[in-house]
């Protein structure tokens, strides 16, 4: 096959997810259906339109990392501490526990003690890409159930390396003493690489992008970013680690940077390339026809998969504290299995199988049939929890928008002000004595940026021009805007996004030109200051002035000056 072909075979897969993703998107289901759908209908096992299967899932493997690395760019150490129990202890008990759950089930469905073990192994992961995403469409990542989901997705994805050992002894791949070799050398890689990152993070990316060549230039960030991303799931990849949790890891660390929201939204676009190819590479797997012919153990497989992962979660979540309202959310957003089961599948079909041909098509079909459910497992958790925490007499909400900062009582940053040259300084400075623990700038100059932190405002360093940038500004929560930036097309784009993001938010934009005023006011703005108006008014109030003094007239003509602009 020519590149040719394999760029014919990704623009078909891009094409039919675009088409099937917006039909989901019209009947309000997730786009992640309609590419699960794509490639299924295109892939080998249906319509058999793309072929390249090995080399779109390379393209699929590095859209996984590239999602986790814009999470773990979410992610602060201080963030990751408060998951401390509930990853470790939680993701370790739930590994286990459904690891030796579904190996019994899998014992009592006939397969061998080793065959079990391996199946165990597959169906102990859930879905980290899935998840991920849907939590932070529904800009639940930082819920309560959210950090517990992500807190043992997390685990399980350290789990991984261990997991594929255990797998390949099974297959009889190798020695005890080999895998513990293996198992010392991914340990000692993971902390040279966390150290090269540390150092990257600390010292390399800040001094770069404070540059005054950087700031003036948006195409050598939007580089820096991709080659932070993509060079992070290498060097993971060399190392023979994980590349999603090397590119997790390097994200955290990036995280605390001010650059950190700025970089996510840089490779925002290439990452919505990739794991779109992820889960369409996903449904590619899919084989409609044996699902069919064996619908009755695939739905069998499928309750036990969904009820059976929840109901492992739930009890130990409830044992590390969790109310029971959150431990059942956190557990249905669990319960399906992952997208590294199908690397622990692959393992087992080696040179000495595990499994057969019909048990891998059962985890395949089992695995996609419960991606398919998690868009609406993970919808109806916050719902799901309410009632549970209603009916015990607890009426505080637990879904979209319980964050930290609500439950540690501080008041709500809902004024935005876009751009801190002199005129968003003046906007801050008319503010600054009653609203100054309410106001977050967004500012892309590491120079004006740092003023605002000198004043003690709360700063988002980014391009407003980028939703990313203002969502995690917390536009959406928003009363008032500010932006004050000159540019007027910019002005135009970023106030049609407010408005989309905040329909209730009353937005201040300036229009540095008259002619662009019907623009800006058309794009969404509640109020529009007119530059060139402000400047003829007090040009006219100033020779108003002086034409009295030479007249000899003391009447107070400013009083009655005024500027109305023209329509």
């Amino acid at each position: 096959m020519t590149s040719w072909q394999f760029l014919a075979d990704v623009l078909v897969l891009l094409a039919t997810a675009l088409v099937l993703g917006t039909c989901a998107e019209r009947i309000r289901q997730s786009a992640i259906l309609g590419y699960l759908v794509a490639g299924t209908l295109v892939g080998p096992n249906v319509l058999a339109i793309v072929g390249q299967e090995a080399e779109v899932r390379a393209f699929a493997e590095l859209g996984v990392a590239l999602l986790l690395f814009a999470i773990g760019l979410e992610f602060s150490f201080q963030r990751l501490r408060r998951l401390g129990r509930v990853a470790v202890i939680g993701g370790s008990l739930q590994i286990l526990a459904t690891l030796a759950a579904a190996a019994s089930a899998a014992r009592w469905y006939g397969l061998d003690t080793r065959a079990a073990l391996a199946v165990g192994a597959m169906v102990a992961l859930s879905s980290t890409a899935a998840v991920l995403r849907l939590l932070a469409d529904r800009a639940e990542l930082d819920s309560v159930h959210g950090r517990h989901a992500v807190g043992v997705l997390l685990l399980q994805d350290l789990a991984v390396i261990p997991l594929m050992l255990m797998v390949e002894l099974l297959g009889g791949g190798g020695t005890a003493l080999a895998a513990a070799g293996v198992l010392g050398r991914t340990v000692l890689l993971s902390g040279l690489l966390v150290a090269v990152f540390l150092v990257l993070s600390l010292y390399v990316v800040p001094r770069v992008l404070n540059q005054q060549s950087w700031a003036r230039s948006r195409e050598l960030p939007i580089l820096l970013a991709v080659v932070l991303a993509l060079g992070s799931a290498y060097a993971a990849h060399t190392a023979s680690l994980s590349p999603a949790m090397g590119a997790f890891v390097a994200g955290v660390l990036l995280g605390e940077s001010s650059f950190a929201t700025q970089i996510r939204a840089d490779i925002a676009s290439l990452r919505t390339l990739l794991v779109t190819l992820f889960f369409t590479s996903i449904g590619m797997l899919g084989n409609p026809t044996w699902v069919l012919d064996h619908w009755a153990t695939v739905s069998i497989a499928v309750v036990l998969v969904t009820v059976g992962k929840s109901a492992i979660v739930w009890p130990i979540l409830r044992m590390l504290g969790s109310t029971p309202g959150v431990a059942m959310a956190s557990a249905l957003c669990l319960g399906q299995i992952g997208e590294f089961s199908f690397v622990l599948a692959e393992i087992s079909r080696g040179p000495t199988p595990l499994i057969d041909e019909d048990i891998f098509n059962l985890i395949v079909s089992t695995t996609i049939v419960t991606l398919f459910l998690t868009p609406f497992l993970v919808a109806a958790a916050p719902r799901v929890a309410e009632r549970i925490e209603s009916a015990r007499g607890r009426r505080r909400r637990v879904g979209s928008g319980t964050t930290e900062t609500a439950a540690g009582g501080r008041l709500a940053r809902d004024i935005v002000i876009v751009g801190f040259g002199p005129a968003g300084q003046a906007v801050a400075h008319a503010l600054y004595d009653r609203f100054r623990e309410r106001i977050v700038v967004i500012e892309l100059s590491p120079a004006s940026a740092g003023r605002a932190r000198q004043l003690g405002l709360s700063v988002q360093t980014g391009d407003a021009l980028h939703i990313e940038v203002l969502e995690h500004a917390g536009v959406r929560q928003a009363r008032v805007i500010a932006i004050t930036i000159p540019d007027p097309g910019a002005v135009a784009a970023i106030v049609q996004t407010c408005r989309h993001l905040a329909p209730r938010a009353s937005i201040v934009a300036r229009a540095r030109y008259h002619l662009r005023r019907g623009d800006i006011e058309s794009a969404g703005a509640s109020d529009v200051i007119d530059e060139e108006a402000g400047v003829g008014g007090g040009i006219a109030t100033s020779v108003r002035r002086h034409l009295g003094e030479f007249d000899g007239d003391a009447t107070n003509h400013d009083a009655r000056a005024s500027y109305a602009s023209p329509k």
